[in-house]
């Protein structure tokens, strides 16, 4: 017995351990973005031995007239827009997978699996082409429209596994008494999805938040800029740059995503341990 409790006693404080070592970089950034800029990389502590605000209030400025609020305000509207997006229209796909019956069902099944392994820069100048074609280049259309073209397989499969894991014989129920399928996806099947539609949501609203490559492709107006695109604008390559105010901001945007994934923590973990099990 005591020989179990020294193994666990010992596992734990590996586990803890490991944990400080991986919070680190997070508990330096959050702790620099309060040191004068002077201090930043000669004070190594976790504690400043010196606090000021003046990198929030220097970083919040912007850059050319335009403030980080207005950066803020677009990530959000790209993020928001691309969560509903994946929601409706993955789980329609989803539902159209896991309960129709459709010419080619498996076929496209297939090729939808298929592109869950396709790199996104194999297709970026295809996409690239297209969008400068239709004039979207320099707009968010490129960021937030594949979203609601239930663009992102992943989401898909996900819930398609969910639906699947929802017994029939409530479709059956429902059929017998009138409903169409329209009303099983609403009344049955979403209210059931809840949990598969938090994760996909959680997961949506992280990338289109930290997405950087796509933003920087498609966006060079300052005025559309997010957040990701406008903390790298604080960095200055010769070496000029504001590090204080850098990572104000790099801290300020950590906050998002943070306060959603706590708030909606215990319902993605139950999306994501009930997705094909039930």
């Amino acid at each position: 017995m005591r020989t179990k409790s020294v193994a666990a006693a010992a596992k734990h404080a590996v586990i803890i351990l490991v944990g400080i070592l991986m919070l680190y970089p997070v508990l330096w950034l959050v702790s620099s973005s309060f040191k004068p800029n002077q201090m930043i990389f000669t004070d190594t502590g976790l504690w400043p031995k010196a606090f000021t605000l003046d990198n929030y209030a220097n970083g919040w400025r912007g850059l050319q007239h335009v403030s980080f609020g207005r950066f803020f305000a677009n990530s959000w509207l790209i993020s928001v827009m691309s969560v509903l997006g994946n929601l409706a229209t993955c789980s329609l796909a989803a539902f159209a997978f896991a309960r129709l019956n459709f010419k080619l069902r498996k076929l496209w099944f297939s090729l939808m699996l298929v592109t869950i392994m396709l790199p996104y820069h194999v297709s970026l100048i295809p996409q690239y082409i297209i969008y400068d074609k239709l004039q979207w280049i320099n707009t968010y259309y490129p960021l937030i429209l594949p979203k609601w073209l239930a663009h992102d397989s992943f989401f898909i499969l996900l819930m398609v596994q969910f639906i699947r894991g929802i017994p029939r014989e409530l479709d059956e129920s429902a059929t017998i008494d009138g409903c169409s399928q329209r009303q099983i996806y609403g009344r049955i099947i979403l209210p059931l999805l809840v949990p598969a539609l938090i994760s996909a949501a959680i997961f949506t609203f992280i990338w289109s938040w930290d997405d950087f490559f796509s933003q920087m492709i498609y966006l060079s107006d300052i005025k559309l800029f997010t957040v990701q695109l406008g903390i790298r604008s604080l960095f200055d390559p010769s070496g000029q740059s504001d590090w204080g105010a850098l990572l104000a901001m790099s801290t300020l945007s950590l906050v998002p995503i943070t306060l959603i994934f706590l708030i909606f923590q215990r319902y993605f973990l139950d999306g994501i341990a009930t997705t094909g099990l039930k």
